[in-house]
């Protein structure tokens, strides 16, 4: 079998993390075309021993980590480019975001991660430790849920306020999400794809974000339609059904990236 045919299934996937990473899918997607690219100039430098899918994230940490990508501040061009950045990277240090992440986001075992981020079982589970304590750090926010599920609505509301954050309203469809940002303002929005009325969860995303930023969770059970690469798509996406510690991580994440913005 041929290496691309080996990796193949997983690249969505790797976006996904990549994106998770950055805050930004275009960032996110550029290491991966970057790691893509060093696998076909170097297809002999794949671990082949370690199986498809580790294998490829640790080739995609070799890239990272080669572009000092942890001290990156972001061009003017980005948003909160000018000079928030190296102020916020310092809450949550980069190892610990890339350990939660891996584990919480991607499922791999704490023995997986250990293997892609070249370090020791004990040292990744004490990255996670303190990646979930600065979350619970993170400054408090007000969530809007958009979930036509009452089962899966009621567990994200509590999810989100065990962490502390403010649950302004759970919509069930486009107009109801859209109504309920206009009035409250969120600072988070978690946003599942197909709503109650037949509505799309990704339409109302865009209604909401015509009129301000602000971070996006979707929530789906088919998360390779939203990881192409090959149109706009979203910076965080989890998978149905889903751990309590996903969905922490890209809350924790997806948070991050927007208090560096205003910070």
């Amino acid at each position: 079998m041929s290496l691309s045919t080996l990796i193949a299934p997983q690249i969505p996937f790797l976006r996904r993390y990549a994106r998770a990473l950055r805050g930004q899918q275009e960032a996110g997607d550029a290491f991966v075309v970057a790691t893509l690219e060093a696998l076909l100039a170097e297809p002999q430098d794949f671990p082949h021993d370690l199986g498809p899918r580790v294998g490829l994230y640790k080739v995609f940490h070799r890239i990272w980590a080669s572009t000092h990508s942890d001290s990156y501040e972001p061009a003017a061009s980005e948003p909160g480019g000018e000079a928030s950045a190296p102020r916020r990277l310092g809450r949550l240090t980069p190892r610990s975001r890339q350990a939660l992440l891996l584990t919480a986001l991607e499922g791999f075992t704490v023995e997986e991660a250990a293997t892609i981020l070249d370090s020791s079982e004990d040292e990744i589970n004490g990255l996670i430790a303190d990646a979930i304590v600065e979350i619970e750090r993170q400054d408090r926010t007000k969530v809007l849920i958009i979930e036509d599920e009452p089962i899966i609505s009621a567990d994200l509301e509590m999810i989100v306020k065990g962490l502390q954050h403010d649950v302004i309203g759970v919509a069930r469809t486009r107009t109801e999400a859209v109504d309920a940002a206009r009035r409250e303002r969120p600072g988070l929005v978690l946003a599942d794809i197909q709503l109650a009325d037949g509505s799309s969860g990704i339409d109302a995303v865009t209604d909401i974000l015509s009129s301000f930023d602000v971070p996006v969770i979707f929530i789906t059970a088919f998360p390779e339609r939203l990881l192409t690469g090959e149109r706009p798509e979203p910076s965080f996406l989890i998978t149905k059904p889903y751990q309590d510690d996903t969905v922490k991580a890209a809350i924790g994440q997806a948070l991050f990236f927007r208090e560096r913005v205003a910070g």
